[in-house]
């Protein structure tokens, strides 16, 4: 799928070779996959085949690297990625212990060979891309004594799943590990605090820098789309993200008698496609199902059809998300959101003016504010409008690279400071 951590890392990594940063994206588990041209490195380090066959059979821990190297190719990576997701949290649970261990642990050859790479690059600084990886920050260190950072995305999402006591145990050595790390990076102020009460951060070594998105063509809003009335989602297929909850609320509109368009779009995994058809079921029990439409996943140009389509977005998710990508993408098009009051929803609309907030989990309250938007085209032009004109100056690609590299420098100065003491 497409995945928004990569989007987001991608988008930074290409701003800042545009400002004449020289900076390496480098991926990890599988290639990345993102809507706009891939910046990646070809090289790949904990190759999702040879970490999970280090953790199921031994003799993979002391294979050549170059027989790794066969199971790291892009391609065979992709294949693979494709049949995943049947795998029991249980299992997940033991390998994030497992990789956790770092370098004393079955994937230690991984390290090793990410390591021996950095040292032939040698990099100024290294920027973990996920609290998994903390295990890597004191070898990282001890070889280079370079500074390292890891931004925070939403690990805590993915931990809650696992069962006891592997959600404890990964916990607790997140924040045993964490204490190598020099700094991290959120990319909200709801996430930042949150990770620091999660994993014993003090707030001192959290730096807060909110996603930026890359602007193709900065048309101003104009006038609004084709009836009829479009609600937007656009967002992953899952339980998570609420698609259920903005159908219920449909079903309020649809019984008051008013006429919209539900047009849906994201990626499916095979393991939530049940999940897509109990929605559907739904709708078809509610009436509406002649105006639903889902479009399946979408390239970068088919999601900004889709965007230019609508009268509003609405991802009404029940877990707390720390970033909000689809809120900004759709800021960008002019298109007003209304969103649960939780995670970094309440910021992004306090930052940008772009939209409402509604109380979580509560189809009747959505209802009202999206008929609110239906009712009053003045105040959806004026939210659709101040939510794009404060995502061109503040939520771009160019002002998350600047920040970024900000930072990055004030931990390379501090360091070489140190270093001349």
């Amino acid at each position: 799928m497409y995945c928004g951590s990569c989007m987001r890392d991608n988008t930074l990594t290409a701003a800042l070779r545009a400002m004449g940063r020289n900076i390496k994206l480098v991926p990890l588990y599988t290639p990345i996959r993102t809507d706009e041209p891939d910046v990646s490195e070809q090289c790949i380090f904990y190759g999702a085949i040879n970490i999970y066959m280090q953790q199921r059979f031994p003799l993979f821990r002391h294979t050549p690297w170059w027989i790794d190297r066969v199971f790291d190719s892009p391609t065979i990576l992709r294949r693979v990625a494709r049949l995943s997701g049947g795998e029991s949290y249980r299992d997940l649970g033991e390998l994030t212990i497992s990789m956790l261990q770092g370098e004393h642990g079955p994937q230690g050859k991984e390290a090793m060979k990410l390591i021996r790479w950095l040292k032939k690059v040698r990099p100024d600084l290294v920027n973990l891309p996920n609290a998994m990886f903390v295990h890597l920050a004191r070898p990282i260190k001890r070889e280079l004594g370079i500074p390292v950072l890891c931004t925070l995305t939403g690990e805590d999402i993915f931990i809650d799943k696992l069962p006891e006591p592997f959600s404890r145990r990964v916990i607790d050595m997140i924040r045993d590990q964490g204490r190598d790390v020099d700094g991290f990076v959120a990319t909200s102020e709801y996430y930042a605090s949150h990770c620091c009460q999660r994993f014993s951060i003090p707030r001192n070594r959290m730096h807060v820098i909110r996603p930026g998105i890359r602007i193709d063509s900065p048309d101003r809003v104009s006038q609004s789309p084709a009836e009829p009335f479009t609600i937007g989602y656009l967002a992953r297929i899952c339980p998570e993200k609420g698609l259920h909850i903005l159908c219920e609320a449909a079903g309020i509109l649809h019984r008051e008698g008013r006429l919209f368009r539900l047009c849906v779009a994201g990626y499916l995994a095979d393991s939530d496609r049940p999940y897509l058809d109990t929605v559907r079921k739904r709708v078809i029990e509610q009436g509406f199902n002649n105006t639903f439409e889902y479009l399946g996943e979408l390239d970068r140009a088919g999601k900004q059809a889709m965007l230019r389509s609508l009268h509003i977005l609405s991802v009404p998710t029940v877990y707390r998300e720390p970033k909000g990508l689809f809120i900004l993408e759709a800021l960008a098009h002019g298109v007003p959101v209304v969103q649960p009051c939780h995670g970094a929803f309440p910021e992004l609309v306090e930052a940008t003016g772009g939209g409402l907030l509604v109380d979580p989990d509560n189809p009747r309250a959505l209802a009202e504010d999206i008929a609110r938007l239906m009712d009053d085209p003045g105040l959806r032009q004026r939210l659709g409008c101040q939510g794009q004109q404060s995502v061109f100056e503040s939520f771009t690609d160019k002002v998350m690279a600047e920040q970024t590299w900000s930072l990055y420098q004030s931990f390379c100065c501090e360091a070489n400071n140190a270093r001349n003491m």
